[in-house]
């Protein structure tokens, strides 16, 4: 049985969108789908992460008829990977500040947690939730 696509996507708005997108695809390993921008303003952005879903963002807008009008940084994540220890690596070369290097919690996962240039926090682990009933 093949998995539905991702029906919830969580969103972030960025202050300079181009960069974190280029950001997140060479630091954490998303995926670029879809972007579309009028020069460095990015209206919609869909990465997707290589082990299911994604992330959809945009850039940060300074009217007051913004009707998404989120704070760039103030986004938060758990992504779920197989190598926590691999990413961090990666992220930290890549420019990644260190929220917390990876480390073994006491529910059985593996995670780190790290900040892209933005300040959105991105926690990177091996556990995959609970199962559904």
């Amino acid at each position: 049985m093949t998995a539905p696509a991702p029906q919830v996507w969580p969103t972030l708005r960025a202050t300079d969108a181009p960069a974190l997108i280029r950001f997140l695809v060479d630091a954490f390993g998303f995926e670029e789908v879809a972007v579309m921008a009028d020069g460095d303003t990015v209206h919609h952005a869909q990465l997707a992460w290589p082990l299911g879903g994604g992330v959809m963002l945009g850039s940060a807008r300074q009217s007051d008829a913004d009707r998404w009008p989120l704070r760039p940084g103030t986004f938060g994540a758990y992504v779920v990977c197989d190598d926590p220890d691999a990413l961090f690596t990666r992220a930290v070369v890549a420019g990644a500040t260190v929220g917390r290097e990876p480390e073994a919690t006491g529910y059985g996962s593996r995670e780190c947690l790290l900040l892209d240039p933005e300040g959105n926090h991105w926690s990177f682990g091996t556990y995959r939730g609970e199962p559904r009933p």
